[in-house]
């Protein structure tokens, strides 16, 4: 009887470590996946483009192929890289975090600068000549995939650097619970985003009140602005994160000047309060902005190098 209650206390005590384990899991999950929300934001605004111009019926498949290949990029790839890096060469985690930064500031900035800068693109304007649906399915997806690839990969270093110090497993699981909840969000979204037209369109015919009928009509009209929204809101998060990994990296890496700066700047204003992080997040997007349009010259240059051409910004 001894022994069968000291094996019951035993698993007592197992089950209250395994539910604080995930009690630590989601905390951690939750924390990581909110520093990557800028990154989040921008991934569910590009994609719906992918499945403009095809038939509405391939939208979903579509969309079910590229968040398939996410699950593939971040939970096959993308993880054990980043444990192997994180537990072998833990001094690459601010360099590569820098990179992405770097990135995310050249994609907002070049957004912007179309906006204020609009050109006719040949490119852009070929792709959106349907020709071949098949060819240019194919084509689109493996953009998207592409495209995915890199916002993974700096989901998951985003994330990684946001998880307090731990076991192995700890660490693994975290990110996976980060992998599978980004991913099912992004694309979940994206899938409800590009049918939402369909959906008002059925209300709007087939309603069975007026107020069902012009709630449909108002989901039709009201969608592109909703893009438009998403697309603006999508370049504002990718300069900020961008900017913020920038400053955080520098400071990480010794120089202080920029990130002292910014801080002194918010607590005039006050400590921990919305208004102190309004300031910062709109200093960090500032320079996230500056970054990316002087990488705008630079990128068009070294691709235009590359590809023997001139590169069109």
């Amino acid at each position: 009887m001894s022994g069968l209650l000291a094996l019951l206390d035993d698993v007592a005590a197992l089950a209250r470590l395994a539910a604080t384990s995930m009690d630590d899991v989601a905390g951690m999950s939750a924390k990581a996946g909110s520093k990557a929300a800028g990154v989040v934001i921008d991934d569910a605004a590009v994609t719906p483009k992918y499945v403009h111009g095809l038939d509405p019926k391939r939208e979903l498949p579509i969309i079910w192929k590229i968040a398939r290949a996410s699950f593939f990029n971040k939970l096959v790839i993308l993880l054990p890289v980043a444990l192997a890096l994180n537990a072998f060469a833990p001094w690459l985690s601010t360099p590569l975090l820098m990179l992405g930064g770097f990135y995310l500031c050249f994609e907002g900035a070049e957004k912007v600068h179309h906006w204020l800068f609009p050109r006719a693109d040949a490119q852009v304007e070929k792709d959106l000549d349907v020709g071949d649906p098949v060819h240019l399915e194919e084509k689109r997806v493996k953009g998207a995939i592409k495209t995915d690839f890199i916002l993974s990969a700096e989901i998951m270093t985003i994330s990684l650097a946001a998880i307090p110090e731990g076991t192995f497993l700890l660490e693994a699981a975290t990110l996976a619970i980060v992998a599978v909840g980004i991913t099912a969000l992004v694309y979940g979204t994206v899938g409800l985003i590009v049918k939402m037209d369909d959906i008002g369109l059925a209300l709007a015919a087939e309603g069975r009140s007026g107020l069902g009928r012009g709630l449909g009509r108002g989901l039709v009209k009201g969608m592109p602005h909703v893009m438009k929204l998403l697309s603006i809101i999508g370049t504002v998060a990718m300069l900020w994160v961008g900017g913020s990994i920038l400053v955080h990296g520098t400071h990480d890496l010794g120089w202080h000047l920029v990130y002292d700066g910014i801080h002194g700047a918010a607590a005039t204003v006050g400590e921990g309060g919305f208004a102190s992080w309004a300031v910062t997040a709109g200093l960090d997007g500032l320079i996230g902005l500056a970054v990316g349009l002087l990488l705008i010259p630079a990128v068009g240059h070294v691709m235009a190098r590359l590809t023997g051409g001139s590169a069109a910004h």
